[in-house]
């Protein structure tokens, strides 16, 4: 198993920017791939972005072209970086890790991952 913790998480205006970052510690992490995922209030969690093992990245619509997602395998850390924020981003925002062997492949369902880290809220004000 392996343990996350998100960090960077606040308060921000319409238009502003935040980057998140999770801190992955109890495994390898470079044998994870990882994911962003977020949950609104009164609907289920979804995908945010995610990423390979190799560095491959899936964005979903709703953030494409906003938010990016990268890691760094030598601090064990997955960030997500949010521009262009708006009200409708507002969420409590999950990281996720799914063991995977193959290397180049992306998860993008919550099914997919066994470890998530506590969430941290995202308020983005009108």
């Amino acid at each position: 198993q392996v343990q996350l913790v998100e960090s960077g998480g606040g308060l921000v205006q319409a238009g502003g920017s935040l980057k998140l970052s999770c801190a992955a510690s109890g495994r390898t992490f470079s044998n994870y791939a990882m994911g962003w995922f977020r949950q609104r209030p009164g609907k289920e969690r979804e995908v945010v972005s995610a990423i390979s093992r190799s560095g491959n990245t899936f964005h979903a619509d709703s953030v494409k072209g906003r938010f990016t997602i990268s890691r760094d395998n030598a601090k064990n850390t997955v960030y997500l970086q949010m521009n262009s924020l708006k009200p409708e981003d507002t969420a409590v925002y999950y990281c996720a890790a799914a063991f995977d062997m193959s290397a180049t492949r992306i998860y993008s369902s919550p099914n997919q991952y066994n470890d998530w880290g506590q969430g941290t809220q995202v308020t983005v004000s009108s």
